[in-house]
């Protein structure tokens, strides 16, 4: 089993790298302002994609797809903590969030 860190919205940094595993749909709706994205599913062939010696915040809906992401990419020798609560947490503690085409950020 694989060993990463898991923290509450509160404790991201400021400028924390930040890795959303969520879908398309899910993505344009509202994300962690400046966040990545790599769907979860893509994140083996795109893994190449990251710095491995970057420390990556990885977030999605409520905490589930992250463990995952965050799991495997420890496993191959990257930095990954897991943002408990995902982005419904983010959205709730009014950190900065942004959407496609100008919309007023949610989350679902």
């Amino acid at each position: 089993m694989s060993m990463f860190e898991t923290v509450p919205v509160g404790d991201v940094p400021e400028n924390a790298t930040i890795l959303d595993v969520r879908e398309d749909d899910e993505w344009v709706l509202g994300r962690a302002a400046g966040a990545l994205h790599i769907p979860l599913g893509e994140l083996p062939e795109r893994l190449e994609e990251l710095d491995p010696d970057t420390d990556y915040y990885v977030i999605c809906r409520t905490g589930g797809r992250s463990m995952r992401a965050a799991g495997f990419m420890v496993d191959h020798g990257y930095s990954a903590i897991n943002i408990a609560g995902g982005s419904g947490a983010w959205f709730e503690s009014e950190r900065p969030m942004e959407a496609d085409g100008g919309a007023e950020p949610t989350v679902k």
